[in-house]
């Protein structure tokens, strides 16, 4: 137990220190920006409780928000997320599995897994760059924005998971 809650926040710190020190700096064609630690959230386990999820992804987005001058706008996406996780979870996950399963591209397989964080990937930046733009008006920049950082956000992902894997 202990050591599982010292492995996350290891994990966390580093979430925060990369997308402070490197990721928050990179802005690929001038809209497109990596947001890794969207990552932290979708790996909670089957059986990890709500309340907590909860507690990891406000913090988790407020020292984002500190670091990168954005009030509020990744603790209130990364609060979402984490209140949707565990039940979405639940839909890709087969009924005679373990407790502890943790989403994974081993346990879910590529498919599963990519169908299952593509929709939270997508719905964190449409919730953040909502709340960062605050306004409609120039739609197409709000659609590379989404969209771009979405796409190398879920490509930092996926090389991740692999990485992982092996």
């Amino acid at each position: 137990m202990i050591q599982d809650l010292l492995k996350q926040a290891a994990w966390f710190i580093v979430f925060v220190l990369a997308q402070a020190i490197v990721l928050g700096r990179i802005h690929l064609f001038g809209f497109a920006i990596p947001l890794l630690y969207v990552y932290f959230v979708t790996q909670f386990p089957r059986n990890y409780p709500k309340w907590a999820s909860l507690l990891w992804g406000f913090f988790l987005g407020l020292f984002i928000d500190i670091f990168s001058n954005t009030p509020g706008l990744a603790a209130a996406s990364l609060t979402l997320i984490a209140a949707i996780q565990p039940y979405y979870f639940e839909l890709f996950v087969p009924h005679d599995s373990a407790e502890n399963l943790k989403p994974s591209i081993s346990a879910l397989g590529l498919t599963r897994y990519v169908s299952y964080v593509v929709p939270l990937v997508l719905l964190y930046c449409l919730v953040f760059y909502s709340l960062e733009l605050f306004s409609f008006f120039n739609l197409t920049f709000y659609a590379l924005c989404v969209g771009g950082s979405s796409a190398i956000t879920l490509l930092l992902i996926l090389a991740l998971e692999m990485a992982k894997k092996r």
